[in-house]
């Protein structure tokens, strides 16, 4: 399997959710169904088999951050000599040449996105289309939405 990018905050917050399967929720489901089990006849026992789906999704997802963790490629932005330019893990400030309304965007891994909190994957149209750029360029966006040129106003490594 090969590696994928991830932030310092990224890994942080994958390594958080393994201690938290492995130390909290493992032991948890583990008592439920023990729990589940002393109620007698397994086979009509509905807490039981919820129980034990429970453990099969929290075993299947420990395995799954495990995986991660193990090919992720942890970067730090600010450590990278990138003399401005938009990398991974840059949060850049951009104004709609359109409609002049500005934006600010973190490109994070595919796992990090989440458009709320302005992180954006770097396999995201408006990702592709910034990297490599500099303060004060215009990219052109190609979106589902239509074709869309920002102004980059500032970039920043956090």
């Amino acid at each position: 399997m090969s590696k994928f990018p991830i932030t310092l905050r990224g890994a942080e917050m994958l390594r958080e959710e393994l201690k938290r399967l492995k130390s909290v929720d493992r032991p948890a489901i583990v008592a439920a169904i023990a729990e589940a089990r002393a109620h007698g006849d397994l086979s009509e026992n509905a807490e039981y088999s919820a129980a034990k789906e429970r453990q099969s999704f929290i075993e299947g997802r420990i395995a799954e951050v495990d995986g991660k963790l193990g090919n992720a490629q942890i970067i730090d932005p600010v450590s990278l000599d990138v003399d401005g330019r938009i990398v991974f893990g840059a949060t850049v400030d951009m104004e709609d040449t359109d409609n002049e309304q500005r934006v600010i965007y973190q490109i994070v891994g595919d796992d990090e996105a989440d458009i709320k909190q302005g992180k954006i994957s770097l396999n995201s149209p408006v990702a592709r289309a910034m990297i490599g750029k500099y303060e004060g360029d215009v990219v052109e966006v190609h979106t589902p939405g239509g074709r869309r040129e920002y102004e980059i106003l500032d970039v920043r490594y956090v």
